[in-house]
């Protein structure tokens, strides 16, 4: 008699949410965000940032990849806020979950020039965000406003 084996399930796997930061930097009144080049949300501005390594701080992570996404360099300041970030493939399945932690950030040096997984980086003023002809990144205006709206001298005095 042949061995009974398990019926067959279709579960979808088990996904947790991965950790990565965001870097908000401020320039002259300006905004730092770059166009996407990767998913979630490729295309679409957004705030330079990516996974935190393990062993990595949330603001390390966040100064590392501005460095890598734009060639700017900055200093962390302190984590604002953070959003969520869902990546669904075209069925509609959930293929990844971000938790995306806001960190602002000084800036020190550098013009923003594409890197790692950007096409492009530039500054905007805020109230370019608002523009319908600018692909954001869902609640990509939202935290530059929670962002803006910290004390510029909390940011100096850091």
């Amino acid at each position: 008699m042949p061995p009974k084996t398990a019926p067959s399930l279709s579960i979808e796997p088990a996904f947790r949410p991965i950790a990565a930061t965001i870097a908000a930097v401020f320039h002259e009144g300006r905004i730092l965000l770059v166009r996407r080049a990767n998913p979630p949300d490729a295309g679409r501005w957004g705030f330079p940032g990516g996974k935190i390594d393990a062993g990595e701080t949330i603001e390390s992570a966040a100064v590392r990849e501005l460095l890598e996404e734009t060639g700017v360099h900055a200093e962390a300041h302190r984590v604002f806020t953070a959003v969520d970030a869902f990546d669904h493939d075209e069925s509609g399945r959930l293929r990844q979950h971000f938790i995306l932690i806001a960190v602002l950030c000084k800036w020190k040096s550098g013009d923003p020039i594409a890197g790692d997984d950007a096409l492009e980086a530039r500054w905007f003023r805020l109230d370019e965000l608002d523009d319908a002809r600018v692909a954001l990144s869902l609640d990509v205006a939202e935290v530059a406003r929670q962002a803006a709206a910290i004390p510029a001298k909390e940011v100096v005095g850091s």
